[in-house]
């Protein structure tokens, strides 16, 4: 009678013996660190959009907000954030094209393309910062009501957003700063805006050509427009001058918008910097002659895998922060 004899290799369905699917340990952990960042990421993602469906209808516009390119003045909207994308993108790509030629052992190859890599990081994360300072500066200001709705303006004339400079009146007199210790407890005003309330107001009154657009959002999809004489009903809920954003405030509508773009953009801003830092270090690694003398560039290969996973990211945050 014939017996078969299975051997420990032939049932061993990872195939790598003792490196499960092949993958060495660092590999390895670097997947199980992606899938962990994955779960953080998503949690983001999914909260950002329940967020968003529940104040639906007074959510600001992505186009409206981000409008702004380096050295050039006017409205562009989306433009410079569809540019960070791109270099980012381009960035993975060359990223592939090291690893590749890391396999190949092509030193010089390696050394070129990695650098490439490091330049698409950097722009990257310097034009975060830059918009982050641009959205945390503001450009048209606002005013916040009791019931701390947003108050815009526009041009009557043109439909534009009109700035608070466009209008504002300068008022002589001594301007303080509201705090607990004044009488106003529930708040503090931290730095003085470049115009008072009152300024607002006065200059809203003595121009004609200036109304107040609000949070909500219409049928058609813009934020509603109010005739002269309601607005300056409107203004009489206004409570103070905001300028930017921040984690408390926010001159282009609900709060948590700003909140969700400082965690969000800010948490992927903080690895593609890291990828930049560990990529600088692999770098020179490989100017030295290290992976050439260990017979591998492996490491180049788990960078790769967490520069790649830092690209994907950004394409989800880029469609549903941005484009959504």
């Amino acid at each position: 009678m014939n017996s078969t004899v299975t051997t420990a290799e032939e049932t061993n369905v990872w195939g790598g013996g003792n490196q499960p699917l092949g993958a060495s340990y660092g590999k390895l952990m670097m997947w199980f660190f992606l899938v962990s960042d994955a779960l953080t990421f998503s949690g983001f993602l999914a909260a950002y959009g329940f967020s968003r469906f529940k104040f639906i209808e007074t959510w600001p516009i992505a186009d409206e907000v981000f409008t702004h390119v380096p050295f050039f003045h006017g409205n562009y909207p989306m433009i410079y954030v569809a540019f960070m994308t791109f270099i980012l993108i381009m960035s993975s790509v060359t990223m592939v094209l090291a690893v590749d030629a890391g396999h190949k052992m092509k030193k010089n190859a390696v050394i070129w393309y990695m650098f490439a890599t490091i330049i698409g990081g950097a722009i990257f994360v310097g034009s975060q910062a830059w918009e982050w300072g641009t959205f945390i500066k503001g450009d048209h200001g606002a005013l916040e009501t009791k019931g701390g709705r947003i108050l815009q303006f526009v041009k009557a004339d043109s439909g534009e957003r009109a700035a608070l400079r466009d209008f504002a009146v300068t008022i002589p007199g001594e301007r303080v700063a509201h705090e607990r210790k004044n009488g106003i407890w529930f708040f503090d005003e931290g730095e003085l805006p470049t115009y008072s309330l009152n300024e607002v107001i006065e200059g809203f009154k003595a121009d004609p050509n200036i109304l107040i657009r609000t949070e909500l959002i219409n049928e058609e999809g813009e934020k509603t427009l109010l005739d002269r004489e309601a607005s300056l009903a409107k203004l009489a809920d206004a409570t103070m001058v905001v300028e930017g954003a921040n984690l408390i405030r926010n001159e282009y509508g609900s709060r948590l918008f700003a909140d969700f773009f400082f965690f969000i953009t800010g948490f992927h801003g903080f690895h593609v910097f890291s990828g930049v830092v560990i990529n600088i270090i692999i770098f020179f690694n490989v100017i030295l002659g290290t992976y050439e003398r260990r017979g591998h560039y492996e490491m180049v290969e788990k960078i790769g895998l967490y520069w790649h996973f830092v690209d994907l990211v950004w394409v989800f945050v880029f469609t549903f922060f941005y484009l959504v």
